[in-house]
This record gives structure tokens, C-alpha cells and sequence, in this order.
């Protein structure tokens, strides 16, 4: 039985691949590295997950809980636009050189599961990390469990974000959602007064306002 070593991102995204790879019947062992997940109680969350699902199908594990904010920061500021980039090296890079330290001789990743990734890029990085630490990186398109991966969580009640992970793309999902206007966009309406107790009305009121105007 090949062993392989699969970082996993989140419990969503690793119930297919933890299937399949099972289903190939390779000997897998799970890697938890994710610096990119902010805030810090949305990492415990994710990070909490991950453990009651592994420990329902009973994957062996290894963590490596560091939640290096301020090292994820340096690395993108500035360059926001390509810190996926950075984001994908960094935790396979990690994921290659456990790999090569327990003498597992491939690894993979959950993010190959996701359908907002760039899986080329994913795979040309993994490939090109392995050869650096003599590992075999493992692709394959995990995309066709998704509907899987999807049912199989909601019926387990597993902790299904809302965002891919950093404090980026949480601001873009609100922006997404139109709650949030885009650095480029006019500022807001002037503020407007509340006094106590009316704090009710003048949310309905913007809800009523904004289902009119089609937001």
C-alpha cells in the first residue's frame, strides 16, 4: 500500500479527497498547515473541524498549528492581487518537506478539491516542490466530488466557511454581497443619526431602501 501524505485545507474540501485516495487504497496521512486562515477564532474553527472529521473517519494526522499572521501579511502586502500565490507555496512547501522528513514518498492537497483555485498553478507548484525534496506530487482533479464533498458535510453538520481564508477574501465576499463598497468605488452616503431605540427601524428601513434600488 503507497503511503501519501495530503495537506488538508478545511473539513469540506477533504471529505472526497480522503475517499479517493482511500479508494486507490493508498495509506494516507493528513497535514494541517493553513497561516492563511484570519482571524484566529475562524482558524480555531476550521482547525476544529478538521479534527472531529478526521477523527470520524479515523485519518492520522499531523498539525502544524502556527498561526503566523504577521508572516502572511509581510509576504502579500502590497502584492494583494498574487497572494494566492504565495498562499499555495507556503503551505505546500511545507506540506513537501514533512512529506520528505517522515520518508512518505508523495503528497497532495485538498485545495485540488475546490473549484475557486487555480488548480494549474497548484500543480505546477507541487510538482516543482517535489522534485526539489524527491517527493512525487500526486494530481488529480478532486473537482468531481464536489457535489460529494458538499452533502456528505451538510449531512455531518461539519463547519462550512463562508470565504476562502485570509482577511482578503473575507472583505471580498462582503463586497460580493454588496455590503461593502471597493477601495476604487465613491464613499458612502452620509452617516446617519440613530438615536436609541431606533436602531431596528433604520436597518428595515435599509433593507426596504436597498430591495427597491435591486441591490
Amino acid at each position: 500500500m503507497m503511503k501519501i501524505l495530503l495537506h488538508i485545507c478545511c473539513a469540506p474540501c477533504s471529505i472526497f479527497p480522503i475517499k479517493r485516495l482511500k479508494e486507490s487504497r493508498m495509506e494516507v496521512v493528513g497535514y494541517f498547515y493553513n497561516p492563511n486562515i484570519h482571524p484566529y477564532q475562524e482558524y480555531k474553527r476550521r482547525r476544529d473541524a478538521v479534527q472531529g472529521y478526521v477523527d470520524l473517519v479515523q485519518l492520522p494526522v499531523m498539525y502544524r498549528d502556527e498561526y503566523n499572521l504577521e508572516e502572511f501579511l509581510q509576504n502579500v502586502v502590497f502584492r494583494e492581487q498574487e497572494r494566492c500565490h504565495y498562499c499555495y507555496h507556503s503551505r505546500l512547501e511545507s506540506a513537501a518537506r514533512a512529506a520528505a522528513q517522515e520518508h512518505i514518498p508523495q503528497f497532495t492537497s485538498t485545495l485540488l478539491y475546490s473549484r475557486h483555485q487555480n488548480h494549474q498553478l497548484i500543480k505546477e507548484m507541487g510538482e516543482s516542490l517535489a522534485k526539489h525534496h524527491g517527493l512525487k506530487f500526486y494530481y488529480e482533479d478532486f473537482r468531481k466530488g464536489w457535489n460529494d464533498g458538499i452533502e456528505t458535510s451538510k449531512k455531518l453538520s461539519i463547519y462550512r466557511q463562508q470565504y476562502c481564508g485570509c482577511i482578503y477574501s473575507e472583505k471580498e465576499r462582503y463586497i460580493k454581497a454588496g455590503k461593502l463598497l471597493p477601495n476604487n468605488e465613491p464613499l458612502p452616503p452620509k452617516a446617519v443619526l440613530v438615536q436609541p431605540g431606533e436602531k431596528q427601524r433604520h436597518r428595515e428601513g435599509r433593507r426596504k431602501r436597498g430591495h427597491r434600488s435591486g441591490m
